[in-house]
């Protein structure tokens, strides 16, 4: 036990005493420990740190700036040099050099024609879509016919849809209430390609499942992963009547990961993933099983968001495809093609 210390004294003090001021600067020692902080006129002030003080200018991002575009247009002026003074030639040099060029020419004319008409026709899907939601919303008949025109005509140049388009004239003038000729036309004209899709969907995610389990090295998985999903994306876009360029499908993806965060669609996979294996299951599964699994499964999610997204017409009496029907077939393609 401590020894108790002798009660303090009174004392007496003058007005004009400076303890008085020294005492009343220093804090309680209750107050310190309640928390409270001292009086204003006694904190001392901060001294300056490193990010309290104003940078001048950032001389090592202005050197590495100015150093990187003097290169590239050193590269730039030297290549402009080479191909003028190889065309300026009279010689064999000369007329190949000028035949590249225009070859190069034509072909990045070609690339961003097709590039601009991939945009043009995702925007031409993005407006229809929105012409049938309007339609589907406003019950109007008039402009459901409009927007079942308009998706006659996406799909004018489809053979393997003249049947089904045959098979829309025939009942078209017999529909009277709203909604009903989108029905039709989702059973005749959508259906066979959301058969198409699924089979796209599957095909990809099992590649992509095998690829992972089997790839020695993970960056080769990645780029592999990338790739599959950009192509599958490019398909479905095609194969509901967008056929994108690489912006367009860029783009696609911008589109397709905005809606899967929207819906959850990340945490949804792997709770999917989970419910259908079985959490002792995936415990005892293999490292690149695992692996190969869940990039499987995510690709499958990122394939039906593309659906979505892509898809002219929304789910009116059809089935949505989902990836809890794809889990099967992708776990046992995968099952068998994995290492033990």
């Amino acid at each position: 036990m401590t020894a108790h210390s002798p009660p303090r004294r009174p004392r007496v003090f003058a007005p004009d005493d400076p303890a008085l001021d020294l005492a009343a600067a220093e804090p309680d020692p209750i107050d310190a420990f309640a928390g409270a902080e001292p009086p204003s006129a006694v904190v001392p002030a901060s001294l300056p740190t490193g990010a309290d003080v104003r940078r001048g200018l950032r001389w090592g991002a202005i050197f590495l700036s100015a150093s990187t575009s003097l290169a590239i247009l050193a590269i730039s002026l030297s290549f402009t040099a080479f191909v003028s003074s190889a065309m300026a030639r009279n010689d064999w040099v000369g007329w190949l050099a000028t035949a590249l060029a225009a070859i190069a020419t034509v072909s990045l004319a070609v690339m961003v024609l097709r590039e601009l008409v991939g945009l043009l026709r995702l925007r031409r899907l993005s407006h229809l879509r929105r012409e049938v939601g309007d339609a589907l919303r406003t019950r109007d008949a008039k402009a459901e016919r409009a927007a079942v025109k308009n998706l006659k005509t996406l799909f004018a140049s489809r053979p393997e849809l003249k049947w089904g388009m045959a098979r829309l004239g025939e009942h078209e003038r017999d529909v009277r209430d709203p909604g009903d000729l989108f029905a039709i036309a989702e059973r005749e004209l959508i259906a066979p390609l959301d058969n198409e899709a699924r089979r796209l969907v599957l095909k990809s995610a099992k590649r992509v499942s095998i690829v992972t389990a089997l790839s020695p090295m993970v960056w080769i998985a990645m780029i592999y992963v990338l790739a599959e999903n950009l192509r599958l994306l490019r398909a479905l876009a095609g194969l509901y009547g967008g056929r994108p360029g690489i912006v367009g499908a860029l783009r696609l993806a911008r589109m397709v990961i905005g809606h899967i965060l929207a819906t959850g669609g990340l945490a949804m996979t792997d709770d999917l993933l989970g419910q259908f294996l079985g959490q002792d299951l995936l415990r005892r599964l293999s490292r690149r099983l695992g692996e190969g699994l869940f990039n499987g499964a995510l690709t499958a999610r990122i394939g039906v968001a593309a659906i979505d997204v892509t898809r002219p017409l929304p789910y009116i009496e059809a089935a949505p495809i989902r990836v809890r029907d794809l889990l099967p077939e992708i776990f046992r393609k995968a099952s068998e093609k994995a290492p033990a």
